[in-house]
């Protein structure tokens, strides 16, 4: 797909590279059954998976203060370990009005993996993505791939696309705002 609009130089907020193991990392997950690899139990894993405090939102749409900007946040329960680590990726989708379906931007709206921290405990994060103003208005959302680490291997994965009514706990504009997508001029 073509890019829909061009990003403001320099892109999102914050970027972390892929590099060839984030490249196997990202084909892992397009893989059926990816969310069940690794050494976790079916329960703990269905545990994380199911959890409420697994989330995505956007939590800020063109705001006076960062106009032409989309802010997508993640929500990740921790597994308990505290050396076991969380990453999350966040990608920006846009609606094709004519066929009604979502496409990623591209690779100028990919932050890669970041990394959140420990997963002793449950974390959110977020990025903002910058674009140039267009005539036409875009329907954008979120996606935040989740990834749950054990001594270097993955063994946990999954997806959410940005939905409604979730707090984040900073970086909102306004306080409190969580859409599932968001409209650009």
């Amino acid at each position: 797909m073509s890019q829909v609009r061009e990003i403001v130089a320099g892109g999102p907020q914050r970027v972390a590279g892929m590099g060839l193991l984030g490249l196997v990392i990202a084909a892992l997950v397009a893989l059926p059954g990816a969310a069940q690899a690794g050494t976790s139990s079916s329960s703990s894993t269905r545990a994380l998976l199911q959890s409420p405090e697994l989330w995505a939102t956007v939590n800020v749409c063109n705001t006076a203060s960062h106009p032409d900007t989309i802010g997508i946040r993640g929500s990740m329960p921790g597994d308990g370990h505290p050396h076991d680590l969380m990453y999350m990726r966040f990608l920006v989708q846009s609606l094709d009005a004519t066929t009604g379906k979502w496409a990623d931007i591209g690779r100028s709206a990919d932050s890669g993996f970041v990394k959140i921290g420990s997963a002793a405990v449950t974390r959110q994060d977020g990025l903002s993505f910058e674009f140039k103003p267009t005539a036409s208005t875009f329907t954008l959302r979120g996606l935040v791939e989740f990834q749950w680490h054990h001594a270097g291997h993955t063994v946990h994965v999954t997806t959410r696309t940005t939905t409604a009514e979730h707090t984040s706990l900073a970086g909102a504009e306004p306080k409190g705002f969580s859409a599932a997508t968001c409209a650009l001029p």
